[in-house]
């Protein structure tokens, strides 16, 4: 048996990102909503970790959606405090069924105590409100506080500047990585969990752009992995400890190209189509007046030499990241016995 973390070479992608924008005092920043299904599989907790990392956005909140949303919550709580970041709110979403397994729940609840949060579908309403024309929707989870929020209030909802979706399926399904024939599209997970919901925004009017199945299947290698979880910065650790909780091998990181493609949307480069969500969940492009920009493929070696280096080294150029203490942690005080006591899962 081998250890995943072990010794590996430096990938090219390790140095910073010295192109990455850096905003000064004159440049506003990109003002993001992250609603996110984290806790189920992993890559909701990269791209959350990709939003902190990259100082071109303001991160006014995150809503939980999907199963157990109360428990989310917590588990974002505890990101932003592991990583400084306490100070942005996090919103409860509408609790639904599900049959997803929530892998990273301890977790959760070894995090700080819980708390109140507010609603999302308020929040989100709110927020629009507040900066109208100016909030970017990334849609990284079921859509139902979503479809909620339009159900409410669609004049207030299509205020927003637009929304990015990782969600549907054009030409490519789960699997299809471009080896072989492609077996063609199915329904994806966002959509098919809450197909009225998705419905909804397909026909909100407010603009949409869409990273589907086609464009996301973005594989963290051992390498890269091995590359991350040696690093032992706050961001680091939380990803290193939520891996090992999710309990599977290789993560295809499918959310994070939408936050990577607010911050640099040439790495997947959208064309304009006409979508509409039947009912079993299938995202199908028509001929009509086009709703919706659309990403069908992108390059991995580009992804990745992008957001490696942000998740490596960016929060450390965080002027208003502090790392509080961690009275959750009492007992813990060596932060490598820690992870190591908490690596339940070893790969062969």
């Amino acid at each position: 048996m081998i250890l995943l973390f072990a010794a590996v070479p430096v990938l090219a992608a390790q140095s910073v990102d010295s192109s990455a924008p850096r905003p000064s005092a004159a440049t506003a920043k990109a003002k993001i909503i992250i609603d996110t299904d984290i806790g189920d599989d992993v890559d909701d907790a990269f791209a959350v970790g990709l939003a902190l990392s990259s100082p071109e956005v303001e991160i006014l909140g995150i809503t939980t959606a999907w199963g157990d949303t109360r428990l989310r919550a917590r588990l974002v709580d505890r990101l932003l405090a592991e990583t400084g970041r306490a100070s942005i709110t996090v919103a409860e979403g509408i609790h639904t069924q599900s049959k997803t397994p929530f892998s990273q729940a301890r977790w959760a609840q070894a995090g700080p105590p819980a708390k109140p949060h507010p609603q999302a579908v308020d929040f989100l309403l709110d927020s629009i409100r507040k900066n109208p024309g100016e909030i970017t929707l990334v849609a990284i989870g079921p859509l139902t506080n979503i479809g909620a929020a339009i159900g409410r209030d669609a004049a207030t909802f299509k205020k927003l500047k637009r929304v990015v979706l990782m969600g549907g399926s054009i030409h490519k399904g789960y699997g299809d990585l471009g080896y072989e024939p492609d077996r063609g599209p199915e329904p994806e997970y966002n959509i098919y969990s809450d197909v009225a919901a998705a419905q909804k925004l397909f026909t909100s009017g407010v603009p949409i752009f869409m990273m589907p199945l086609d464009s996301t299947q973005l594989k963290l290698d051992e390498e890269k992995r091995a590359l991350l979880f040696r690093q032992s910065t706050p961001l680091t650790d939380a990803l290193t400890l939520l891996y090992y909780q999710w309990g599977q091998q290789t993560p295809t990181l499918f959310d994070v190209m939408a936050v990577a493609y607010v911050l640099r949307p040439a790495l997947c480069p959208v064309q304009p189509f006409q979508i509409t969500v039947d009912k079993d969940g299938y995202t199908r492009t028509g001929t009509g007046t086009p709703n919706a920009f659309a990403c069908l493929a992108s390059d991995s070696d580009q992804f990745f030499q992008f957001v490696l280096p942000r998740l490596l080294k960016a929060f450390l150029r965080n002027s208003d990241a502090t790392i509080p203490s961690r009275p959750w942690l009492a007992g813990t005080d060596d932060q490598a016995a820690y992870l190591l006591s908490q690596r339940a899962v070893v790969m062969p």
